[in-house]
């Protein structure tokens, strides 16, 4: 599995010469917040300050610094930047940039924090590898978490991204059982039973941070009669499912529709539970 730190490393083990970019101030409304950082190499960039003619810029002068003589170039640049028409953006804030080369000792601070970061990755787990699930593993692929796509039959676990982890079990709740405290739960099976099943144990945790189920009404209404009456849940735990995911006001059922809304749907539980989201502080920083 792809995650942060070993897209670090390929940039970094692909451009022996390298600048860090960072935000060291932010003021007023800008792009991106303090701490916000992307790398720069003659030919490549990795992350991002908020893009437009101010990352133009940046970009720009990392590279004047890297093609300069050591003799000649500067060790660090200071930039301190008005985002108004002189620069073609209208944001009307003020950003403060540091610019400096990526030497061994910095190239080994940014994996050490790309390590730390990946390791506070929240936790979201897809039960089902269904057409929906393979939706929502491409989505999740893209952001900050650390996404495990589970079902009981292995073809359904093919062609999923590299950034998702997979797990084929044939006791799919016992994942829930296992997950970190925050987690995220969307179940979405082939089996309606499993679903129940899978559901119910996810509403056993009080720490998770979100559990959804696809279905309809009429599904949710069938869960809730067995979950009251068979599997000793109560109103107020049954109140803390999210069903239908990616809620109901766009009646659009295609599953990349389904898994862009429950994926924004997800990630904003996750943040009101708490969980890091945000970029972190870059080592150079301190």
């Amino acid at each position: 599995m792809t995650r942060n730190i070993e897209r670090l490393r390929s940039f970094l083990d692909h451009a022996p010469q390298a600048a860090l970019v960072e935000v060291t101030e932010a003021k007023g409304s800008t792009p991106r917040e303090t701490g916000a950082h992307m790398l720069v190499s003659p030919q490549a960039i990795f992350g991002t300050i908020g893009g437009g003619h101010l990352e133009f810029m940046a970009i720009d002068r990392a590279r004047q610094m890297l093609a300069a003589p050591r003799d000649v170039g500067a060790e660090h640049i200071e930039l301190d930047i008005p985002l108004g028409p002189e620069i073609g953006q209208c944001c009307g804030g003020r950003v403060g940039l540091s610019i400096r080369p990526v030497d061994a000792a910095l190239r080994e601070e940014m994996i050490a924090q790309a390590r730390v970061e990946d390791a506070a990755s929240p936790h979201i787990y897809v039960f089902g590898g269904g057409h929906v699930g393979h939706a929502l593993a491409s989505a999740f692929s893209l952001l900050p978490v650390h996404a495990t796509v589970v079902d009981t039959r292995a073809d359904a676990l093919d062609g999923m991204p590299d950034t998702v982890e997979t797990r084929l079990t044939p006791v799919p709740e016992e994942m829930v059982r296992e997950a970190p405290a925050g987690s995220a739960f969307v179940v979405l099976t082939h089996d309606h039973a499993l679903d129940f099943l899978i559901v119910a144990e996810a509403l056993k945790r009080d720490d998770a941070a979100y559990v959804g189920m696809i279905g309809s009404k009429t599904k949710k209404a069938t869960f809730k009669s067995w979950f009251l009456k068979t599997a000793g849940g109560t109103e107020e735990v049954f109140a803390r499912l999210v069903s239908p995911i990616g809620g109901d006001a766009v009646k659009d059922k295609r599953p990349a529709v389904i898994a862009a809304l429950a994926a924004a749907e997800i990630m904003t539980a996750l943040v009101e539970h708490g969980s890091p989201l945000s970029e972190g502080q870059s080592p150079a920083m301190g």
